[in-house]
């Protein structure tokens, strides 16, 4: 997408988990590495995004092992975000 403002709404509105606690963790991390992030990184940010929200909700609070290297590093990654 060219247009870094119209992907950047894209991308926050399927922050919009309708959990408040996933919601907090994906904007926390499009605001404040988003941009600064490769290509490879974006790729599994999005991969995330199109996770279903109970799995989400399962690996993010350990209740769930991350099966793929990538996603569980991701998921690592948000986690270590400070609030």
């Amino acid at each position: 997408m060219s247009d870094p403002v119209a992907e950047l709404r894209r991308l926050r509105w399927r922050c919009r988990r309708g959990m408040r606690e996933l919601d907090q963790l994906m904007e926390r991390y499009l605001d404040r590495c988003w941009f600064e992030a490769s290509t490879e990184e974006r790729a599994r940010f999005e991969q995330l995004l199109a996770t279903e929200d109970d799995k989400l909700w399962r690996w993010f609070m350990g209740r769930e092992p991350v099966d793929d290297p990538a996603l569980r590093g991701m998921v690592e990654r948000l986690l270590q975000l400070p609030p």
